[in-house]
C-alpha cells in the first residue's frame, strides 16, 4: 500500500493537471507494449505500434520494464505539456540521479553496456536518450495525441467540478476505486509498501491516458510529489472514427460530431463547437439529432448541456472502424 501523508498546508497545494504529460505517457505506454496481460482498449494500438517502432523502443524498454522499478529520471516531474520541453529537462538530469537510478535498475535485472555511459551522464549517452524518447513519441503517441489530450481534459473538467462542489478532500475521496482518503492520509492500493510525506510541498495529481489498473508514483521521495492516475477511455480511440461508411449513414459533419463526443465524454455544447470550429447553434442541432437517434445522451449541469456517447453510439463507431479496417486489408 502507498500512504501519502498530508499536512494542512499540503491540502491547499494540491495541483490538478489539465493536459497529459509526454514523459509519463511515454513510460506508461512502454509498460502497455510489454505487458503480457494488456488492457483490451490498447489491443489495436499495440499491434500498430509494434509495426512502427524501432530501436528507440528496445532502448527505453530497458529503463522502463513493465514490472518492478522504472527509472525515476524518465519522469522528472509532471506538467510538461510539450515533448521537446520534457526532453530538455530529461537531458539535464544530474549525474548523481542517473547513477542512483541505474543502480536501482541493476539490482533487479542485468543492464546492457551502454547503461554505463548513461549512468555517468556522458553527453553522447544523454543525447541518445533524448533521441530515443523523441523517436518513440513520434512513432507511437503523436498520431493519437489529440485523442489522448481530449480524454485527459475531459477527466480534468469533471475533477474540477468535484473540487468546486466538495473541496479538495472530496476530490481525493473520489479519485480512483483504489484510493481511500482517511484524513490526513491518502491510501492507494499499490504493489509495494511505500510512504510519502509531503512536508508542505503539496501533491500534483496527473491524469494519464496510458496509466491503468492502479495509480502510480515515483520511488524517490525527494522528487516533486506526483500521483498519476488513469482516466476513462473509449473503444476506437486510436483510429480515425469518421470513416466513409459512417459518413454515408450520418453525413460527414454529424459523424465528426459523434466522433468528437466519443473522444471527449462530458463535452459541453460550447466546447464541442470550438473543437470542431462550428457555431454553437450548429453543435447543439447536431447533438440533438444524435440524441434523438439514441447515439448520444445529454445531461444538464446548471445551464450547461454536456454530451456523451451511448452504448449504441459506441457500437456504431466501433463497427464503422471494423468496416474501415476490413477495407484496408483488401
Amino acid at each position: 500500500m502507498l500512504k501519502i501523508h498530508f499536512s494542512p498546508d499540503d491540502l491547499t497545494r494540491v495541483q490538478l493537471l489539465d493536459s497529459p504529460d509526454p514523459l509519463w505517457e511515454t513510460v506508461l505506454s512502454l509498460h502497455q507494449l510489454q505487458d503480457r496481460n494488456p488492457d483490451l482498449l490498447f489491443t489495436g494500438w499495440r499491434r500498430r505500434a509494434r509495426e512502427r517502432i524501432g530501436r528507440s523502443h528496445r532502448y527505453l524498454a530497458t529503463l522502463a520494464p513493465p514490472v518492478g522499478y522504472t527509472a525515476d529520471f524518465l519522469t522528472p516531474g509532471a506538467g510538461f505539456g510539450d515533448v521537446e520541453a520534457s526532453i530538455d529537462v530529461l537531458m539535464r538530469t544530474p549525474k548523481k540521479t542517473l547513477a542512483e537510478d541505474t543502480t536501482l535498475l541493476a539490482e533487479s535485472r542485468p543492464l546492457p553496456s551502454w547503461n554505463i555511459d548513461l549512468a555517468e551522464g556522458r553527453p553522447a549517452a544523454l543525447r541518445q536518450l533524448g533521441d530515443a524518447v523523441r523517436e518513440y513519441f513520434a512513432e507511437t503517441l503523436e498520431p493519437h495525441w489529440s485523442s489522448i489530450r481530449s480524454s485527459v481534459r475531459s477527466d480534468t473538467a469533471e475533477r474540477s467540478r468535484t473540487l468546486l462542489r466538495g473541496g479538495v478532500e472530496r476530490l481525493l475521496s473520489t479519485l480512483h476505486p483504489a484510493t481511500r482518503w482517511r484524513a490526513p492520509v491518502l491510501e492507494v492500493d499499490y504493489p509495494v509498501d511505500q510512504e510519502l510525506h509531503l512536508h508542505g510541498r503539496g501533491l500534483v495529481l496527473a491524469p494519464s491516458f496510458f496509466c491503468w489498473r492502479l495509480p502510480v508514483t515515483l520511488k524517490n521521495p525527494d522528487l516533486p510529489p506526483t500521483l498519476v492516475y488513469p482516466v476513462a477511455r473509449q473503444l476506437g480511440w486510436d483510429s480515425p472514427p469518421s470513416t466513409r461508411s459512417l459518413d454515408n449513414l450520418l453525413g460527414r459533419t454529424r459523424a465528426t460530431v459523434l466522433a468528437a463526443i466519443c473522444t471527449a465524454p462530458g463535452v459541453s455544447t460550447t466546447e464541442l463547437a470550438k473543437k470542431l470550429t462550428i457555431s454553437a447553434a450548429g453543435a447543439s442541432q447536431h447533438a440533438t439529432v444524435l440524441r434523438q437517434a439514441a447515439l448520444v445522451e445529454t445531461r444538464r449541469e446548471g445551464g450547461t448541456a454536456r454530451h456523451s456517447v451511448t452504448t449504441l453510439g459506441s457500437a456504431l463507431l466501433e463497427s464503422s472502424l471494423a468496416v474501415s479496417d476490413l477495407a484496408a486489408c483488401r
